[in-house]
């Protein structure tokens, strides 16, 4: 997968495009998995309820 013997050099612009794609697509990702994060507390959350007003 990295040959040495096939290294392509970008250039500055080519560069900070692949940078501007890299953070763009790590964002999302962030906010994917912050997503998910506070969706799993938030089901927590709701099954501990129920089990604490079910066992009244």
């Amino acid at each position: 997968m990295n040959d040495p013997q096939n290294n392509v050099h970008l250039s500055k612009d080519e560069t900070a495009l692949y940078r501007a794609r890299q953070r763009s697509r790590n964002k999302v990702l962030g906010i994917v998995l912050g997503s998910l994060a506070v969706l799993f507390f938030a089901i927590s959350i709701v099954k501990i309820a129920a089990q604490v007003t079910g066992s009244h």
